[in-house]
């Protein structure tokens, strides 16, 4: 399964991707965390939906750097990412 998320708020240069990466790492997810230049950080992140909607709930969660305000999704089939970069 493979995840996109958008997320919106004040979630560059404050160790966003970072945080993103190793959670991503922890459920075993393979993508990115890339900055957009409109201000959003889009996450990549593949594997088991179970772990994919998990890192989901992360993003939305109260313990990520910066200020979250909204997170977009779309759910689409596996591409096959491998490792998990920051962008």
């Amino acid at each position: 399964m493979r995840l996109t998320a958008f997320v919106q708020g004040r979630v560059q240069g404050v160790g966003f991707r970072w945080w993103t990466r190793a959670r991503a790492l922890e459920l075993g997810l393979a993508g990115s965390a890339t900055n957009l230049a409109d201000g959003r950080v889009q996450v990549v992140a593949e594997g088991p939906r179970a772990a994919a909607a998990a890192l989901l709930a992360a993003l939305q969660g109260p313990d990520t750097p910066g200020t979250v305000v909204h997170v977009g999704e779309q759910w689409g089939a596996a591409r096959g990412e491998q490792g998990f970069v920051e962008r």
